[in-house]
């Protein structure tokens, strides 16, 4: 079996997220997750929610047989194979058998915000607008810049260091993000603070 990629921050971050989104998910559902990584937190949540569905993606496949190895490892039958999936494309998923866009109660991104180009935030709202479920939820998590709230020393200096590896990349201003989910038809619907001067936002269509 291949050695899973392993992120010491996923580690770390995925028992306080999963607590909050135990809070605010239904006992089943189904799942698209964006971004998947190295698949820690695809694992250990479809471990803690047996009867949701979630379908991990990534824009890398390199990364899948670490985000298989995961799943594999803990005896995941919740965990559908990982599917390439780019943000900027049109179309992220093939329409099911009757020709429509396949839905899910929940799409989750982590940490790509602001490691990826600007124009993802937009594509990732666009995209999350088309394959939400009614009632269904976008969740967000990661660092944010927020007006009239100050920013720690660490977000300051990681945003530094991002803009330094890429131009193109930077902690996005939630106020920014906010106006993009607007633009596609979602709307901020909670805000939840995390560790490590992280942030949850929940996003939902707007009435």
């Amino acid at each position: 079996m291949t050695e899973p990629a392993f992120s010491p921050a996923a580690e770390r971050n995925k028992h306080p997220i999963f607590d909050m989104l135990r809070q605010l998910l239904p006992m089943q559902g189904r799942a698209l997750e964006i971004a998947s990584g190295t698949g820690q937190h695809a694992a250990w949540f479809a471990a803690q929610m047996p009867q949701w569905t979630w379908l991990p993606s990534d824009a890398q496949v390199d990364l899948f047989p670490s985000i298989t190895a995961h799943a594999t490892a803990a005896h995941l039958r919740n965990v559908q194979p990982p599917r390439l999936l780019d943000v900027l494309s049109d179309r992220w998923l093939p329409d099911d058998a009757s020709g429509q866009a396949p839905l899910f109660d929940l799409i989750y991104c982590a940490n790509m915000l602001h490691i990826a180009p600007w124009a993802c935030c937009a594509a990732l709202m666009r995209g999350a607008a088309r394959h939400l479920a009614p009632g269904g939820q976008l969740a967000t998590y990661g660092p944010y810049l927020e007006d009239g709230v100050p920013t720690s020393e660490g977000n300051l200096a990681f945003d530094q260091s991002l803009r330094a590896q890429d131009p193109a990349w930077g902690i996005r201003r939630r106020e920014d993000v906010e106006r993009e989910a607007q633009h596609a038809g979602l709307r901020l619907a909670a805000r939840h603070a995390m560790p490590a001067n992280n942030l949850l936002l929940v996003w939902t269509r707007a009435s």
